[in-house]
């Protein structure tokens, strides 16, 4: 895969940094089909930016041949987005605070507290085949 790829609500790009942008206009042009709220789409683009970014940089080690695959799914006025790599998986509980004195002066480490910040629910799946983070939005 050389580029991003659209299919429905499905967006794949190579794990490159510079396809970030593309999966924040998917995204967000996806949800606004839905007028939602552009403040709601806002957290949402933002969480997805988020771990998108980490499943380039962490899950597929940058390895451009790889891809991060993300699905939006909208069902009872809920979104439900799913964002799949080919790593291993990680231990959330072993991620550091960004919170803790010690940490906040760190550049890094600050994405997936974003992200439960702002999202219902954050769930990790890990399989053989890679790692998938699903995030989820009522909008009321």
């Amino acid at each position: 895969m050389k580029k991003p790829v659209i299919s429905g609500n499905t967006i794949s790009i190579p794990s490159n940094q510079e396809f970030l942008a593309d999966v924040d206009l998917f995204i967000e042009g996806v949800l606004r089909g839905y007028e939602i709220d552009e403040s709601v789409i806002a957290d949402i683009a933002i969480s997805v930016s988020e771990l998108v970014n980490n499943a380039i940089c962490h899950g597929n080690k940058s390895e451009f041949e790889q891809s991060v695959k993300v699905c939006l799914k909208w069902i009872n006025r809920k979104v439900e987005i799913y964002v799949s790599d080919h790593g291993n998986g990680f231990k959330f509980e072993s991620i550091d605070s960004p919170i803790a004195d010690e940490n906040l002066m760190k550049e890094v480490g600050r994405g997936l507290f974003i992200v439960k910040s702002l999202m219902d629910s954050v769930d990790f799946k890990i399989t053989p085949e890679g790692t998938t983070v699903v995030i989820t939005k009522a909008i009321q």
